[in-house]
């Protein structure tokens, strides 16, 4: 009775306390914070003794609900005090070399000083990612709970905050299933924690929750151009007086908001003032948005969220892709979201920087973000080196296309990823899905999806994956329903990988669309260093032969408007066990995993010199 008492208590307590998880905070980063990233302690516990009882029920009040137990007997075998730390930012599997194949729940533990309450402020704690169902605790108190491993979330927790000392507590599974985004097998490592920042942040009790600004697409020799502000507010409040400043256009103008809290600006600056962005020329524009008004009670309603923002237009014309009204060829490569020196899950500039160092230096200016939202670091670098961005969710090979959970799984994901980059103008595609069987529940499935984003987002493309089937033994045929739903077509294709290498010259495509075309992947594996004749798998001179061949037969590929070769550097993998050659990763890169350059790496780029 006693520990019924207990449970009942604090489920009411948590009742009270509650936290209330929010959309996501425009540019977060921009915000006034305080990180908690840095060392936290953890917990494995492989069984989940701390969240089930033994037949696998939520106790709801377990000895994790509270930083401070009730009874002392609760952390006779667990105590976070004793137990060693991590890194977060970051993955488990590269911090703990048990942990290296590990697939199941840590628990993690961080505290922090704070002064409550703070008069007229709001705090958010923001995740930038978690990997990949977690369950968050402030204080004792349950916060909340997140589905899915690549994209932010954020919990209001201002009256879950006390004086002093706050723990917070994160419950991380990332057990793979069938019915999750992405599915139960999937070529990369499932790199488990808490993988991006932790921040708390402030904001006012009514603050601006989201905006986004696009260049509308105007005629070559326009005098003007129209820039197109939305924005809205956490709360449905009318009235409101949003002012918008881009000083260096010389932009100041006010709007105000309808009852559903949401406003619309369109602006116009002459059209030899504004300097497009480009990969040539990244020009971006501080921009500021600033909230003042009144509540019903007569009290003051200000906010203040500022960005670096470029404007271009996408579009395409036929099978030409145009960037600020002209053709361009995408000289792309994919990248996965792996630290470049030997592996870990990439979180922050510094990582990103150099992985886009190397695309640069192979000659891209597009890169296919490969296969989840990679973390927003990566995308604000790549805009500004100069590098275009196709930006993809995890529909990755056969999804649960009829459970109504699997698709709002994706469908959230999606949002928050188009939210979350909708003013990088370097982000030109948004990917819906890659290498998915065909099936009537598949297209209704990715039509949604399509659906789903144009609403969201009318600035971009949309784009898929697809796979090719084989018309006869020498002519492929794409043939997809979903090129109803995609602006531009996309396909992988792994001639002289999965096929004979000499098959590539005889090869012909059939691409029944007027629509741009990209070859979303080809390539093939080398060992780096290993050498040996042109026809010996995995030797550089294998891979170099293979990319000399496809990029003669690609070539010809009428309505080419692009590549993204399979892959920049080795990456891990569960699936690539070859001992002595693949060791656990996937070796199709034209660099190692230790940044060293492929023979393959000098082809693709003398390639992409005339492409320029």
């Amino acid at each position: 009775m006693k520990r019924l008492f207990i449970l009942l208590f604090l489920c009411s307590l948590t009742a009270v306390m509650g936290a209330v998880e929010v959309p996501q905070v425009t540019n977060v980063l921009s915000r006034e914070s305080m990180s908690l990233n840095g060392q936290w302690h953890y917990i494995v516990d492989v069984q989940e003794e701390g969240y089930y009882d033994y037949r696998m029920n939520p106790t709801r009040w377990g000895f994790f609900r509270n930083a401070k137990p009730q009874r002392p007997e609760d952390l006779i075998e667990y105590d976070f005090d004793k137990s060693p730390t991590m890194q977060v930012p970051g993955d488990w599997n590269t911090q703990d070399e048990k942990l290296f194949f590990y697939e199941g729940t840590v628990w993690f533990k961080t505290s922090f000083q704070a002064q409550v309450p703070i008069e007229n402020y709001r705090t958010i704690l923001y995740f930038g990612a978690v990997n990949y169902d977690c369950r968050v605790w402030v204080n004792g108190h349950e916060a909340g709970h997140h589905v899915g491993g690549f994209t932010p979330f954020n919990f209001d927790v201002t009256e879950m905050l006390q004086n002093g000392e706050n723990t917070v507590i994160v419950k991380v599974d990332n057990k793979r299933k069938a019915e999750a985004v992405p599915t139960q097998i999937f070529d990369w490592w499932n790199y488990g924690g808490i993988t991006r920042d932790v921040l708390l942040v402030r904001v006012s009790p009514t603050y601006i929750e989201n905006f986004k600004l696009q260049l509308e697409k105007a005629d070559a020799k326009a005098r003007q151009r129209e820039i197109t502000m939305t924005a809205r507010l956490n709360k449905p409040m009318a009235g409101q007086k949003l002012t918008l400043k881009i000083p260096e256009l010389k932009v100041k103008q006010q709007c105000t908001t309808d009852a559903e809290g949401a406003a619309r600006l369109t602006v116009r600056v002459p059209a030899k003032r504004l300097s497009l962005w480009s990969p040539d020329n990244p020009k971006c524009y501080r921009t500021e948005l600033s909230l003042d008004g009144k509540a019903a009670d007569g009290s003051a309603v200000s906010d203040f969220v500022a960005d670096e923002i470029g404007f271009r237009t996408i579009e395409t014309r036929g099978k030409q892709l145009l960037l600020n009204g002209q053709p361009i060829f995408l000289r792309g490569i994919s990248i996965h979201e792996e630290k470049a020196n030997g592996g870990g899950r990439a979180n922050c500039t510094a990582d990103a920087h150099t992985l886009l160092s190397w695309a640069k230096e192979l000659g891209c200016n597009f890169v296919r973000l490969a296969h989840y939202p990679h973390n927003e670091y990566a995308v604000r670098e790549a805009e500004r080196m100069g590098i275009l961005v196709w930006s993809e969710i995890p529909v990755y090979w056969t999804i649960a296309w009829k459970n109504p959970e699997t698709f709002k799984n994706a469908e959230r994901q999606l949002t928050d990823m188009i939210r979350r980059d909708q003013n990088r103008a370097n982000v030109i595609i948004w990917s819906i899905a890659n290498e998915t069987p065909h099936s009537a529940e598949r297209d209704q499935f990715l039509g949604r999806l399509a659906q789903h984003a144009r609403s969201l987002d009318t600035s971009r493309l949309i784009s898929m994956a697809m796979e090719v089937t084989s018309a006869s033994n020498y002519k492929n045929r794409l043939q997809d329903n979903m090129n109803a739903h995609v602006d531009v077509v996309s396909f992988n294709q792994y001639i002289g990988w999965y096929r004979d290498v000499n098959d590539a010259p005889k090869m012909q495509w059939e691409i029944p669309y007027d629509k741009p075309v990209i070859i979303s992947e080809f390539g093939g594996g080398a060992k780096y260093g290993l050498h040996g004749p042109a026809n010996q798998r995995w030797t550089e001179e294998f891979q170099e032969n293979l990319y000399r061949q496809n990029l003669q037969m690609i070539e010809k590929i009428d309505g080419l408007a692009g590549t993204t070769p399979w892959i920049l550097k080795d990456f891990r993998s569960p699936r690539r066990v070859l001992n002595g050659i693949q060791d656990y990763y996937n070796r199709k890169g034209v660099f190692s995993d230790k940044g060293e350059k492929k023979k393959a790496f000098y082809v693709l780029r003398e390639w992409y010199e005339g492409k320029k």
